[in-house]
């Protein structure tokens, strides 16, 4: 008898011993049980009902799960006063900063280089190193879904466009949103001006006007992070799509959806890894399937038949079978760009894509 309670004594003292050492190797290794410092530079407001507010959403979820300290930094300017702040978040205890606009690509890599003890997320940006992400989605894959609700839901066939700058970024936007109008009637035109800024009200106000008065438009989309285009379009009683975030309770009477930003999807994944000692210098650029991109809900002024025209289209994209810059695609002056049976390569469309789709007409 003595011997089997040393024995059940003894296997006792083992699982007690057992359950000690899980635990504390789960103490050990869970990385979000201490709070983790993070950096965060914004280009404009925390509140901007846009690309700023987009980014502040997801970090805010992020954190949530991951156990950040978040500290904010808006309206960083992107001259040397960005490296200025980074070197104070830096010395406030950040070891992790995020940089959410590409001007900030310049200060960031400076910074990186001379810090390799801390690790950098930067939004937009072109140039990784060891401790230096970039990131981005295809959201032209959603401009190309928006697309098709503004070429269902036009009447008139011309569609307005108010676009920041002509760079590789704003133009696959404006090219795969035309093709998703086209892809659906093929009698439409996108008519695109410069609002030659990314948050400047007056200049996204004028252009909006100009597009309106100027054309038979009565639909107008976006590539700005100013949405006094939206703004434009409620006044004037012209369907408008926006960009970044949902804005439909903002106005109620015009809009019908818009390209969309979910950070938390690319945030949560990739600041864990980097927690857990994996951190990786590389480029993301990944599609819908991921959720980074999505479109948000189709309101009330959206056509019948429109949800699952977009619906088939969106499961073709997520399936990996279709992208929006497949062949044949014929420019704006009638060369073929793209022939059958080909796609244009992640480079021509990342850096050099400096032309325009057949519908597309650019008022300078």
């Amino acid at each position: 008898m003595k011997k089997i309670i040393a024995v059940v004594a003894g296997v006792m003292v083992v699982i007690i011993v057992g359950i000690f050492l899980i635990n504390e190797k789960r103490e050990n290794t869970d990385v979000t049980k201490n709070a983790t410092k993070v950096g965060c530079l914004l280009i404009g407001s925390c509140d901007d009902k846009s690309y700023n507010q987009s980014h502040y959403e997801g970090l805010e979820k992020t954190a949530k799960s991951l156990n950040l300290h978040l500290v904010y930094r808006e309206n960083v300017p992107t001259d040397e006063t960005c490296l200025t702040t980074i070197e104070e978040l830096i010395a406030q205890g950040c070891e992790i900063i995020i940089c959410n606009s590409y001007d900030f690509g310049e200060w960031a890599l400076q910074a990186a280089e001379e810090h390799p003890e801390i690790y950098f997320y930067h939004a937009t940006g072109v140039q990784q190193s060891k401790n230096l992400a970039t990131y981005f989605a295809r959201i032209y894959q959603i401009r190309y879904l928006s697309g098709i609700v503004a070429g269902l839901q036009t009447e008139t066939n011309e569609i307005g466009y108010v676009a920041a700058i002509p760079i590789s970024e704003v133009n696959r936007g404006i090219n795969a949103f035309t093709l998703g109008v086209r892809s659906v009637n093929k009698d439409a035109v996108v008519h695109v001006e410069w609002s030659n800024s990314w948050t400047g009200d007056v200049a996204a106000e004028a252009a909006a006007n100009d597009l309106i008065e100027n054309y038979n438009i009565d639909v107008i989309a976006m590539h700005t992070d100013s949405n006094k285009v939206l703004e434009v379009a409620e006044e004037k009683g012209i369907w408008s799509i926006g960009y970044n975030i949902d804005n439909s309770a903002l106005y109620p009477n015009s809009f019908l959806t818009a390209p969309v930003w979910q950070w938390e999807n690319y945030y949560e994944p990739h600041i864990l890894k980097c927690l857990q000692g994996k951190f990786k210098g590389e480029n993301y650029w990944e599609g819908t399937s991921t959720g980074v991109v999505g479109l948000a809900p189709l309101t009330g002024n959206v056509k019948d038949g429109v949800e699952e025209a977009v619906l088939v289209q969106k499961q073709r994209l997520e399936s990996g079978i279709f992208d929006v810059f497949y062949g044949p695609i014929t420019d704006n002056t009638g060369k073929v760009r793209v022939e059958e049976g080909e796609n244009l390569s992640d480079d021509a469309l990342l850096n050099r894509f400096d032309w325009y789709v057949e519908g597309v007409i650019i008022h300078e």
